[in-house]
């Protein structure tokens, strides 16, 4: 009863401000005088306030304040969820919070990430595994970005394959149109590892394929592609590939295609006698989680021999592991910044070195680069490029300049996530550009070691660059 009567008096009686109605003295805390222009607004307030009391029955303002009460707590109820979530509701949260938290673009292609997730509780089926992965890739979809991509753990556990020792397929790393080819329709090859399936059979970078086993790739995404060129050992796959004007159809068996990430020789140049100069060539082929140490021990290796300048190819190196790239770098510089990292903010983190990790940083650098030059070949490229430890030969790389992050899921599927874009040291964004060589290669100069190394010998070959030519700068 005593609650229900004071809800029944005027407001005024229960605010923090006390009130004499005889002298109109307003207090707070007994310290604060009421202005005299306010008095008579205010004593009219407490009249009507008292004529409204005695008008109106007690009993309709209780029942007034109970139905607020009542419409409140329907409220509350309503706003509350309807349903408990289940496994797989938060299986779909935990890869939508690590997207939230991860992904490069804080606006998620122009879209309310949140309301995206309640809507996708409510609407979408999951009572399923495969209904819940469904659901996933259709949230990534909406961000329309080719690069961020969920992954069913056997698919998890073959990228991660792919990072260290073998995988098995044709042996090809592909990519999406870009520069001259970027209205071409289908997936270009950005690379053919040497002595793989599709070396043998002639495929290099920068042919089109325009159907995998009679699919058509012109709407395939990449990582579809790259499912369908793996397989069982020994199993068969047929690519239709254009080069230019001539298009052809090739048969290919798949096999493990070991990811041996370096191969080395030396060339000795014809200026006679022991003491001639002599030069390591490092081919580097992937970014696997042995790239840095297998460098590292080319290296080594070279010198004991009596290397005194080296060649670097990274000539159809699509990339890997991004930290692999950092290190690597970290093998020619004594110091300087390695690579920006920038998010939609600006720059969010800066890798460098200060020189505690250098191997090679005095000793004259020529690298070599083409279109199949993407990714952390590009970064090292770069840093070997802006802080003038090298020069670069070749042509314009591929262009990829966005870093993805790979996370696992409690379920063993996964995410790669586009979580930063990259600047050289230079600042130059190279997303669809490429690093830019100082000099060009002959256009005959060949790919494999050996015939480096003639090349290097013989002034009278077409493709002969010597060694000034080499290590000028």
């Amino acid at each position: 009863m005593c609650r229900n009567k004071m809800f029944s008096q005027p407001n005024w009686r229960h605010s923090k401000l006390f009130i004499d109605k005889q002298s109109f003295l307003v207090t707070q805390n007994g310290l604060a005088f009421l202005p005299r222009k306010f008095r008579t607004i205010l004593r009219k307030t407490v009249k009507h306030s008292e004529i409204f009391r005695n008008i109106v029955p007690d009993i309709f303002v209780r029942s007034c304040i109970g139905l607020m009460l009542v419409m409140a707590l329907n409220a509350a109820v309503a706003k509350a969820p309807s349903f408990a979530l289940t496994e797989q509701n938060l299986l779909f949260l935990e890869a939508w919070r690590t997207i939230d938290r991860a992904y490069i673009d804080k606006t998620f292609n122009g879209q309310s990430w949140f309301r995206y997730r309640e809507d996708a509780l409510r609407k979408e089926p999951m009572n399923t595994r495969q209904e819940t992965y469904a659901a996933i890739k259709k949230m990534i979809a909406t961000l329309d970005d080719p690069f961020t991509r969920f992954l069913e753990p056997e698919k998890f556990k073959s990228l991660r394959s792919g990072t260290q020792n073998a995988l098995t397929g044709v042996g090809l790393s592909i990519g999406y149109p870009t520069g001259k080819t970027e209205s071409a329709p289908g997936l270009v090859v950005v690379s053919a590892s040497p002595g793989g399936p599709a070396d043998r059979a002639g495929i290099s970078s920068g042919d089109i394929i325009l159907e995998i086993d009679n699919s058509s790739t012109e709407n395939m995404g990449i990582y579809d592609a790259a499912e369908r060129l793996q397989g069982p050992e020994g199993s068969g796959v047929e690519l239709t590939v254009r080069r230019g004007s001539e298009t052809r159809n090739l048969p290919l068996i798949r096999e493990k295609v070991l990811l041996n990430p370096v191969k080395s020789r030396i060339c000795k140049l014809p200026t006679g006698g022991d003491d001639a100069p002599q030069i390591g060539y490092i081919k580097l082929s992937t970014f696997n989680q042995n790239a840095s140490g297998a460098v590292r021990e080319a290296i080594e290796a070279l010198r004991k021999n009596n290397v005194n300048a080296f060649v670097l190819d990274l000539r159809d190196n699509s990339g890997g592991l991004f930290p692999e790239g950092v290190e690597i770098a970290k093998i020619w510089l004594n110091k300087g910044v390695i690579v920006y990292i920038c998010d939609s903010r600006g720059v969010r983190d800066i890798y460098d070195t200060d020189g505690s990790n250098v191997v090679a940083a005095s000793e004259p650098l020529a690298v070599l680069v083409n279109k199949g030059t993407a990714s952390a070949s590009e970064i090292l490229a770069g840093a070997l490029k802006d802080n003038t430890r090298a020069q670069l030969f070749g042509e314009p790389t591929y262009g990829k300049g966005k870093i993805q992050s790979v996370f696992q899921l409690s379920d063993g599927s996964g995410l790669a996530v586009t979580v930063a874009r990259y600047e050289t040291p230079a600042h130059n964004d190279i997303d669809k550009v490429g690093v830019i060589p100082d000099h060009p290669l002959p256009a005959s100069f060949p790919k494999d070691d050996e015939s480096f190394c003639n090349c290097l010998l013989n002034p009278a070959s077409a493709c002969h660059l010597n060694r000034v030519e080499l290590f000028s700068k």
